[in-house]
C-alpha cells in the first residue's frame, strides 16, 4: 500500500506521530499533515503561474496582438518582433524565449487564426453519420463487493474493468452500507492493478482511493478461486437473480440503489455454516466497518493527450476511442479526466471544455458534440452545409438557417455559440426552435430567455391565471 495509507492506519492503531515517523522516514510534519488530509481526490493539473519580467508588459503585449486582428495576416506581430519592439521602445530587458512563452500562449487564447477542420455529415449517397445513444442493447459489467463474513455480496453496473469504474463501485457500496471495510482483497482483474511474482503494483488512483478511505488491500490471482472463493459465488447468484431477464440501465456513472435493495431483500435466508440469518451477520458486520470520510472520492484518472487536426483526444487501448475537445485545442495538448461513464477535457488551466459518455471496447468510436463546432463554425460560416450542427437541427430551423445570409448565418451562430457555453447544446436548441417556432428568427434576448426555462424546468404556478381578459383587450379569439 502506499506510504500515506501506511501511515494513516498506523496512526489509527496508537502509536505516537515520532514513532510513525521514524518508522516511515519521514518528518513528523509529514505524518500529522497525512493524518489531517481529508481528500484525496486527485485534481485537475494546472499549470503553475511564476513571477516574470514581463509582468509589467503583459497588458502592452495583449494590446499589439489585438490590433493585429485588424490587420492582414502578413502583418501581424511574431514573438521576435515582439521582443525588438519592447527593447527598443521601452527598454526592456527579458530574453526572447521568455517573450515567445508568452506570446504562444496568448495566441493560443484568441480565437483561432488558422483553418480548422470540422466532422462533415453528407447526404445520402455521398457519406452519412449516425449517432445513436440509448435504445442500443450493450454488455455491460458489474462490479460485486462481497462481505464473507455474512455470505452477502453488493453490486453496482459499470461499462467497463478499470481503475475507475471498480472505484465508482467501491464508493457506491460504501456509501450504502454507511461504512469502509478495514481490508479488501481484490481479483488482479478488476482494474485496481496486477500481481507479478508477489509484487502488488496497483494504479495511482486505487492508491488514492485506499488512502483516501483508510482500507488496506491485497490483489489476487485471477486464475485462482480459492483465493477468493466467496465473491466467486456472489457473481453467480447476482447474475441468476438480478440479470434475468436483461434489465435496462440508463446511467451507469451513478449508485443503482435498486440493485443494492434488491439483493440485501434477499438475505433473509440462513448462512450455509453459522446457522444465523445472513442479514443479521450483514448488520454485525457493518457495525466492524471504518467510518466514512468527510469528503466523497472523485473517481477520475487525468492524462494529458495530443488533439488531432480537428480537436479530438484518443484515450483508451491504442487510442481507438476518440472524443471532441474543442476546435482551438487542435494540435495542442488537452488535459483529460477519465470517468467511469464519461470523458472530461479540460485546457491546461484546468478550465472544464466539455464531457462526453466514455467509449469502451475493442471498436474504434468517435463521439461527437454538435456545440464544440459551434466557435469554428461561428468564424468560418462557410462549412455550413454539411456540419453536425446543421444536421442536428430540425427541418423548419434547418431551411430557415439555410435561406441566410452569410453574415446573417454567422450572427445567428454567434448565438447559438455563446448561449452553448453556459446553457450546454440542448436548452440552447430547445430555445433556438422556440424563439424560431414564435419570432420566425432567432435573437439573444429569446434564446436567452428560452434557454434559462429550459435549464430551470416548467415554472408552476399557485393560482390559475385568466388571460381571456387580455386576450379580448388585445381583440385576439381565445
Amino acid at each position: 500500500m502506499s506510504k500515506q495509507n501506511s501511515i494513516r492506519r498506523r496512526w489509527r492503531e496508537g502509536p505516537s506521530a515520532a514513532e510513525i515517523a521514524r518508522d516511515a522516514e519521514v518528518s513528523r510534519d509529514t505524518v500529522h499533515e497525512c493524518r489531517d488530509k481529508a481528500d484525496f481526490s486527485p485534481s485537475v493539473p494546472v499549470a503553475r503561474e511564476h513571477a516574470s519580467k514581463l509582468d509589467s508588459y503583459r497588458a502592452l503585449i495583449d494590446q499589439w496582438l489585438d490590433d493585429d486582428a485588424r490587420s492582414g495576416f502578413k502583418q501581424r506581430h511574431t514573438a521576435k518582433r515582439v521582443h525588438d519592439r519592447l527593447v527598443e521602445e521601452e527598454g526592456a530587458h527579458v530574453s526572447l524565449s521568455t517573450v515567445e512563452r508568452y506570446v504562444r500562449k496568448a495566441k493560443e487564447a484568441r480565437p483561432a487564426q488558422r483553418e480548422r477542420l470540422l466532422d462533415l455529415v453528407w447526404a445520402p449517397g455521398e457519406a452519412q453519420a449516425d449517432f445513436h445513444v440509448r435504445g442500443i442493447g450493450a454488455t455491460l459489467k458489474y462490479f460485486v463487493v462481497a462481505f464473507p463474513f455474512s455470505n452477502v455480496g453488493l453490486a453496482q453496473v459499470s461499462p467497463g474493468e478499470d481503475a475507475e469504474c471498480a472505484c465508482q463501485g467501491l464508493r457506491s457500496v460504501f456509501e450504502y452500507v454507511g461504512g469502509v471495510p478495514t481490508r479488501v482483497v481484490f481479483d488482479s482483474a478488476a482494474g485496481v492493478g496486477r500481481k507479478t511474482c508477489d509484487i502488488i503494483r496497483a494504479t495511482r488512483l486505487s492508491e488514492a482511493c485506499g488512502a483516501h478511505y483508510g482500507f488496506a488491500y491485497r490483489l489476487c490471482n485471477p486464475h485462482s478461486g480459492h483465493e477468493k472463493g466467496d465473491v466467486e459465488n456472489e457473481v453467480g447468484t447476482i447474475r441468476r437473480n438480478l440479470f434475468v431477464p436483461v434489465p435496462q440501465v440508463w446511467n451507469a456513472d451513478t449508485s443503482d440503489l435498486r440493485l443494492l435493495d434488491k439483493r440485501t431483500s434477499m438475505a433473509d435466508e440462513e448462512h450455509w455454516i453459522k446457522g444465523e440469518p445472513e442479514r443479521q451477520l450483514f448488520e454485525e458486520g457493518r457495525l466492524a466497518l471504518l467510518g466514512l470520510p468527510e469528503k466523497p472520492f472523485g473517481r477520475v484518472t487525468y492524462v494529458v493527450r495530443a488533439a488531432d487536426e480537428k480537436g479530438k483526444a484518443s484515450v483508451g487501448e491504442k487510442g481507438r476511442h476518440r472524443h471532441p475537445a474543442r476546435p482551438s485545442l487542435a494540435g495542442k495538448k488537452a488535459t483529460v479526466g477519465l470517468r467511469a461513464a464519461k470523458v472530461e477535457a479540460c485546457t491546461s488551466d484546468g478550465e472544464l471544455v466539455c464531457e462526453h459518455r466514455r467509449a469502451y471496447g475493442a471498436a474504434p468510436t468517435d463521439t461527437g458534440d454538435p456545440a464544440a463546432q459551434l466557435a469554428a463554425l461561428a468564424w468560418h460560416p462557410g462549412a455550413w452545409e454539411s456540419s453536425l450542427v446543421r444536421a442536428s437541427l430540425p427541418d423548419g430551423l434547418r431551411e430557415h438557417m439555410d435561406s441566410l445570409g452569410k453574415d446573417g448565418l454567422r450572427a445567428e451562430l454567434r448565438i447559438m455559440r455563446d448561449r452553448a457555453k453556459t446553457s450546454g447544446w440542448t436548452a440552447t436548441l430547445q430555445a433556438v426552435e422556440a424563439a424560431f417556432a414564435v419570432t420566425g428568427r432567432i435573437d439573444e434576448a429569446s434564446v436567452a430567455a428560452g434557454a434559462a426555462r429550459a435549464t430551470s424546468g416548467a415554472v408552476e404556478h399557485d393560482v390559475d391565471t385568466d388571460l381571456s381578459e387580455y386576450d379580448e383587450f388585445m381583440g385576439v379569439a381565445s
